[in-house]
């Protein structure tokens, strides 16, 4: 993965703190006033990088839905067919986004119905298809259980790295190595 060293764009930032925002108070607890005074600007200085909170909305939980399906297939052809690296891979992927990126697993599990239908049926399309990518991988590893099974277990992988946002016990260091340790363990008791 690449590292960006320049400074985040006005519209990421924007981004980043609706996200932030929306995640403390709820999406129609914030205006955009406060929105734009996080970032520097008047409320109505946003109208010039987002018709409104809405299209904010819809673009942080699409793009976080694209974001992890493309870096997926990216893990996908940097394992080179190698099942044990790719699973490696993904888990690790995961658990960046869910430590790096709390404030947008709240505000998935809190405001996906306030999207307009079609942009939420388009983040389902983007989460079913990163499914796949993991299913496929669980499945190599794992051949001798029901698919309903291991399908089953990468959904509750998920509800467990994606927890983060409820736990803050742990450094980050601790907690990358817990729930490294963890998810593996779930996918690994396939084979139990």
């Amino acid at each position: 993965m690449t590292t960006r060293t320049d400074a985040p764009t006005r519209r990421e930032q924007i981004l980043k703190e609706a996200a932030r925002l929306f995640a403390e108070r709820g999406f129609h607890g914030v205006g955009v006033d406060e929105i734009g005074a996080a970032v520097g600007i008047s409320g109505p200085g946003l109208y010039r990088h987002f018709p409104g909170k809405d299209a904010m909305l819809a673009e942080l939980l699409v793009g976080i839905s694209e974001r992890l399906l493309d870096g997926g297939r990216r893990r996908v052809q940097e394992a080179a067919g190698d099942p044990e690296a790719l699973l490696g891979s993904l888990i690790d992927g995961h658990i960046d986004f869910a430590l790096d990126d709390r404030p947008l697993i709240t505000l998935h599990d809190r405001e996906l119905d306030r999207l307009r239908e079609s942009d939420r049926k388009r983040v389902r399309q983007l989460q079913r298809q990163y499914v796949e990518l993991w299913v496929a991988v669980v499945r190599e590893l794992h051949p001798a259980p029901p698919e309903a099974e291991a399908r089953a277990t990468v959904h509750a992988v998920f509800g467990l790295l994606n927890s983060t946002p409820h736990i803050g016990l742990l450094g980050r260091t601790e907690m990358e190595a817990l729930l490294r340790r963890l998810a593996h363990g779930a996918i690994g008791s396939l084979s139990a």
